[in-house]
């Protein structure tokens, strides 16, 4: 998608009232000191219960509530490209799942609407339907999202080495580098390079329009990165892999 997940879930909480000006403040620029300054230990822990502090006290249902208004802002930025590229996935056999750094309910939210056969996002504790403020599980950011897709792999019987993974940012080198085939889109400096370094394959999408680029320069600096998605393979890779290429895509070896 053009822009970040994450970004929509918490401008969908502050319209809402779930957080006020100040914490999405707060959060937005604790956000963009960790994008400068990169990921360390204590850096993504830091991050993480920042996070999770800021539904300390909401109630789950009410959190689910927010579904109608963070889709309106997500699904409109999700390129119809890498729909039909999941999709011919899915056909294929191969289970689809979005895995993201925003929360775990969002990502099952997306996942069901697009038809995809589950989630992953960070989970927070929650106690009689309501969240402590306490993370619970690893948080799906760098490091955390490969140890979250082992864990599924471990859980489901799928074959990491057999599976796909596609993501823009560089954040997402570990879960890219825990499959067998890792697939850049649209990606950023740094990921183009090591794409191009390591041979994997590049996917480039038409820009979504003139608002939706604004929006998504806005998201990079207010959030942390996107939706990624992973294409888990119970058996042997079939030799062909993407559908027919539509006009706005060009598929290219990254050298």
């Amino acid at each position: 998608m053009a822009g970040s997940s994450a970004y929509e879930f918490a401008r969908a909480a502050y319209r809402h009232g779930l957080v006020s000006r100040r914490q999405l403040a707060a959060g937005a620029w604790g956000n963009v000191r960790f994008r400068l300054r990169g990921s360390t230990d204590a850096g993504t822990d830091m991050l993480r219960d920042r996070m999770a502090s800021l539904i300390e006290g909401v109630r789950v249902k009410d959190l689910q509530r927010l579904g109608p208004d963070m889709l309106a802002g997500v699904l409109p930025r999700i390129y119809p490209q890498m729909l039909e590229v999941a999709y011919a996935h899915q056909d294929a056999g191969r289970p689809v799942y979005i895995v993201t750094a925003a929360s775990h309910e969002l990502a099952e939210l997306v996942a069901h609407v697009l038809t995809f056969d589950g989630g992953i996002g960070a989970r927070s504790e929650i106690h009689d339907g309501v969240y402590t403020g306490r993370p619970d599980g690893p948080f799906t950011y760098r490091e955390g999202k490969a140890l979250a897709l082992r864990d599924l792999a471990r859980a489901t019987g799928v074959d990491l080495a057999a599976s796909y993974a596609y993501s823009d940012s560089e954040s997402d080198l570990p879960m890219l580098r825990a499959v067998g085939h890792p697939v850049a889109v649209n990606p950023d400096r740094e990921l183009a390079r090591v794409a191009r370094e390591e041979d994997w394959d590049v996917l480039r999408f038409e820009r979504l329009g003139r608002r939706l680029r604004i929006a998504g320069t806005l998201a990079a600096a207010t959030a942390i990165g996107g939706i990624g998605s992973v294409l888990l393979t119970r058996g042997p890779a079939p030799r062909r892999v993407f559908p027919p290429r539509p006009r706005p895509v060009v598929v290219r070896r990254s050298r």
